[in-house]
């Protein structure tokens, strides 16, 4: 049985989706029936499970062969961190009292570090919980996710202007696309040979090729045939543009140190450790399908 945690995301859900159809029994765990519908109609068993409730992430990981863990950052929490931290102290407890064959956790490119990288600081506060499992264990580490963008694609319709925390707009950074982040997963969950004894096994990957705010805007302008430039966003915008857009305090924080580290040039791949692999969709692909439903919200 392999039991997916975030089943219902664009990682998690396609993990889900190679498992099923290769014939594997597969648990996923959600939140709310809505979720479950679809899961459902693939012949997935269904787990409802809070990842704050010890009990529930308890029965959700009963019998498991491997567990795909992911402990997402908390949208509309007034204390984001604090509730991270606490989801991802249940998961683990909950892993440590019943450990299973394997676990793969999703977590971040620069995850190693201990200080300074905002949202990514949490990742590393997974990998060090999870680090004492007995499991064969595995950290799946992704660069940014393209469909990140779609948080700023229906402004950039109305405006023409894309707005970047990636300074400078020429600069080259990693990023993924996030089915190919669950395409990976399910391959390394199903690996007869995990890396053979090395555990915790570290696994980073990225797309095919490195993009910078440049290019995302001129992807975007051939795309929707409207004039896209980008924009470097200056510090001092950075809080108060989050907070226009429904962040609190704590997430916008997590976000602008996050950034800071990104344009430090300190989040990347740990060099020396671990294995490489690149994803094969290109951003255009990405931005293609996100495309259609931004421009009906942009309207």
């Amino acid at each position: 049985m392999f039991v997916i945690f975030g089943a219902s995301g664009n990682a998690g859900g396609v993990t889900a989706g190679i498992l099923r159809r290769a014939g594997h029994k597969v648990r996923a765990v959600v939140r709310d029936q809505q979720q479950a519908e679809r899961l459902a109609r693939l012949g997935c068993e269904i787990a409802f499970a809070d990842l704050t409730d010890h009990a529930s992430v308890t029965r959700a990981i009963e019998g498991a062969d491997a567990v795909q863990i992911l402990v997402p950052v908390p949208h509309a929490d007034p204390d984001p961190a604090d509730t991270m931290h606490h989801m991802i102290e249940t998961a683990a407890s909950a892993l440590r009292a019943n450990p299973p064959p394997r676990v793969l956790a999703l977590s971040d490119y620069g995850a190693e570090l201990a200080s300074g990288t905002g949202i990514t600081l949490l990742f590393h506060a997974l990998e060090a919980q999870l680090r004492p499992l007995t499991s064969h264990l595995t950290f799946l580490r992704a660069a940014e996710h393209m469909q990140n963008w779609s948080r700023v694609i229906p402004a950039v319709l109305k405006t023409g202007v894309l707005p970047s925390f990636h300074h400078p707009l020429d600069k080259l950074f990693p990023s993924v696309a996030a089915q190919d982040v669950g395409r990976l997963a399910a391959q390394l969950l199903i690996d007869d040979d995990p890396a053979g004894d090395i555990t915790p096994r570290i696994v980073s990957v990225e797309g095919p090729q490195r993009i910078s705010a440049l290019d995302v805007a001129h992807t975007l302008a051939e795309l929707s045939g409207k004039r896209v430039v980008a924009h470097e966003l200056p510090r001092e915008q950075w809080t108060p543009t989050l907070q226009r857009a429904g962040l609190g305090t704590g997430h916008a924080r997590l976000i602008t140190d996050l950034y800071d580290t990104h344009n430090a040039g300190r989040i990347d791949v740990e060099a020396g450790v671990g294995e490489r692999r690149f994803g094969t969709t290109e951003l255009a692909e990405v931005l293609a399908t996100l495309l259609p439903r931004m421009e009906t919200a942009a309207r």
